[in-house]
């Protein structure tokens, strides 16, 4: 899939990789919601992969709305994007899945003078509890949320869905190499879900120096190549 992406500014990486391989685990079907689509890549690679999907995006930034259209038309594939701030966001049939690869640094992380950027890394653009409460609203019954995070809030992850009466159903840790701490969680939750959790194998990038065998194929999969240019 060629994505086209700003020259500087906000670009996607891995985690929209793994990210994108975690919902493909779970064959999507139905009408799919990217929120905070970015240049279009998680919602546009899981519309590809599953062809039963619908898949629709929100994304309030003007240059990424740009580059999200140009990568859907450049990829043929039918694309509904909301230009909005999606907790403002209103639509009258609920959706099945909702999938995010969302804000997620804290406050206290030490922020990007680029505007683009604050927009697109801390959470402080979409609070977790509001933008919780906003998926569950907008899900139908037993419906799904797969998303990343990082991977050190994800006991606060797990209490703020459980205030919107969602709950984690099953949850991998990523890992930069064995002996480093997670960094990232992917997270498969559910609106009024009773199940219990399940705690996946971990993913871990690196053996060594060398990309691990699984990220190797997360990666061949998605077979991405990525354009830098201005639109």
């Amino acid at each position: 899939m060629t994505l086209y992406q700003p020259e500087s500014g906000y670009c996607y990486n891995s985690d929209s990789l793994f990210l994108h391989d975690f919902i493909n685990s779970f064959s999507p079907k139905g009408r799919v919601l990217d929120v905070g689509a970015g240049c279009g890549i998680v919602g546009l690679l899981v519309a590809r992969d599953n062809k039963k999907v619908v898949i629709e995006a929100v994304e309030k930034q003007e240059a990424f709305i740009a580059y999200a259209k140009k990568n859907a038309i450049e990829n043929a594939i039918g694309y509904k994007l909301y230009e909005v701030d999606f907790l403002a966001l209103e639509v009258v049939e609920k959706y099945d899945y909702i999938i995010s690869n969302p804000p997620f640094y804290p406050l206290g992380a030490r922020k990007s003078e680029n505007e683009m950027l604050i927009h697109a890394r801390y959470n402080t653009s979409l609070p977790m509890h509001s933008f919780f409460k906003k998926v569950s609203q907008l899900l139908k019954p037993q419906a799904h949320f797969i998303f990343c995070y990082d991977a050190t809030q994800f006991g606060l992850i797990c209490s703020e869905l459980e205030k919107v009466k969602m709950r984690v159903v099953d949850v991998k840790f990523v890992h930069s190499k064995v002996d480093k701490p997670a960094s990232l969680v992917l997270v498969h939750a559910r609106n009024s879900s009773k199940s219990m959790m399940r705690v996946l194998a971990p993913t871990f990038n690196f053996i060594g120096s060398e990309y691990s065998k699984e990220a190797e194929k997360i990666f061949k999969n998605a077979n991405t190549e990525s354009i830098k240019c201005q639109l």
